[in-house]
């Protein structure tokens, strides 16, 4: 099946490490036939890793530092992407973290201020830097990674979940503003996946656990997280706009 993505301008954020789902995403947008995927991340080194990997495919790429919670980082980085790339057809918000854990009541509100910063306001950072262009294609796919824990209230309070919640809203609000403009907007929204957001120091162990507490029996894969996520930007999905995926071994309905 052609996806239509033959031609087509790429950024990835998030895509510095090696077992994220950043990476596999810009990997699959190159394979799949993405003239050129950007990639940038905060650990500018890592995002080189990604940036090789991609023009080991034969595809154009590029790797920019930036602090995706900064807004003046953003549009810099954005700026680059564009001036050495062209105009973005296809932006993949990926980058995010857990930062607070613990009891609601001890955790550190500096944490809370860095977590929603990271989690919902870099996408929109990300996002209102790229609409100028797709609005002057006329076109383009927003796909932002959201989380299941959005949908999930038994792991306590935790301001990561409330932040893609969030995620989830803006996700529908711009999809509804920038329908017009034949921009689409959709989230996936991961399970837990053998990522870093794992921080058990047998993450082996865990997985294991996981294929056997979740319904379909198997942990989520960084390739399911693409393969969604590649669905959600491509051709093959024109007539979707403001929807939230899960990915998660049948663990969120």
């Amino acid at each position: 099946m052609d996806l239509g993505f033959k031609g087509q301008v790429a950024l990835v954020t998030g895509a510095g490490s090696q077992i994220g789902f950043g990476r596999e995403i810009a990997l699959s947008l190159a394979r799949e036939g993405c003239a050129a995927v950007g990639v940038t991340d905060i650990n500018l080194d890592d995002a080189k890793l990604t940036c090789e990997a991609v023009k080991a495919l034969g595809v154009k790429s590029i790797a920019v530092k930036a602090d995706v919670t900064n807004k003046a980082e953003v549009e810099a980085m954005v700026k680059e992407m564009i001036s050495n790339l062209g105009d973005i057809d296809i932006l993949c918000n990926v980058a995010g973290a857990i930062m607070s854990n613990g009891p609601f009541e001890e955790q550190d509100p500096a944490v809370w201020t860095k977590e929603v910063a990271l989690n919902l306001f870099s996408p929109m950072f990300v996002s209102a830097a790229v609409l100028p262009c797709m609005r002057k294609k006329g076109k383009g796919a927003i796909v932002n990674i959201g989380s299941g824990s959005s949908h999930m209230y038994i792991h306590g309070v935790g301001v990561y979940a409330q932040a893609k919640g969030a995620l989830d809203v803006f996700t529908k609000q711009l999809a509804t503003a920038e329908a017009k403009n034949r921009i689409r907007v959709n989230c996936v929204a991961p399970g837990p996946a053998p990522t870093n957001f794992i921080k058990a120091p047998d993450k082996q162990a865990v997985i294991e656990f996981l294929k056997k507490e979740l319904p379909l029996g198997r942990a989520t894969s960084a390739q399911d997280i693409a393969n969604a996520t590649l669905f959600f930007a491509s051709d093959v999905s024109i007539d979707i706009s403001g929807q939230v995926l899960h990915v998660s071994g049948a663990s969120v309905m």
